[in-house]
């Protein structure tokens, strides 16, 4: 009889076992992701700092120069590009974290406490999406042109399209004070970057 229990007790424990390292893995994944945004990011910023933009499309001429239907010249890159292009990237990145956390919600081996973590992780990727989208709004509309926000636990990374002159002292204490108010964020803990 007690052979039996310890045979069950130790199955259990493996099951558990699996539960709490599919919900951990997934946890991870999710982690990874919210980061490796960021860094997108920041590396998007910096490289178009350096004269390009990753992945910016150029218009190709198609044919003769002397043709209608042929544009007379390449197009510019404009940052509202790299803007579109930054919120595919972060909503494609919640979508895929979204994904995980659902398919580990459903799974059968999930206990209670995996539950609870896995559904406090769809709340959070929830609750960064709303706040993002009131951020972004609240600076466009204190007349900046555009912007795209990035959070995550410790932080918060804002990308806004300057003019000419770039961000000066009094915009980056506006912008970090929709971000404080919204998020309750240190100051030290949001980045702003400009794009032209």
């Amino acid at each position: 009889m007690k052979a039996i229990i310890f045979i069950r007790r130790d199955n259990i424990m493996k099951k558990l076992w699996k539960r709490n390292a599919v919900v951990g893995a997934v946890l991870a994944l999710v982690v990874v992701a919210v980061v490796l945004n960021g860094r997108y990011a920041e590396n998007v910023v910096e490289a178009e700092d350096a004269g390009r933009i990753l992945g910016q499309a150029t218009e190709v001429l198609a044919g003769d120069a002397g043709t209608e239907d042929a544009p007379a010249e390449t197009a510019e890159p404009e940052a509202t590009d790299y803007f579109a292009a930054a919120r595919l990237s972060r909503r494609q990145a919640r979508d895929s974290a979204l994904a995980l956390l659902q398919e580990a919600s459903a799974s059968e081996e999930l206990d209670e406490q995996g539950a609870s973590e896995v559904a406090q992780s769809i709340e959070a990727l929830a609750s960064y999406t709303l706040s993002e989208a009131q951020i972004e709004n609240m600076i466009t509309a204190k007349g900046y042109d555009d912007c795209v926000v990035f959070l995550s636990d410790g932080g918060a990374s804002v990308v806004v399209s300057t003019t000419t002159d770039g961000l000066q002292t009094e915009d980056v204490a506006r912008i970090t004070d929709v971000v404080k108010q919204e998020t309750g964020l240190a100051a030290s803990a949001i980045k702003i970057l400009e794009v032209n």
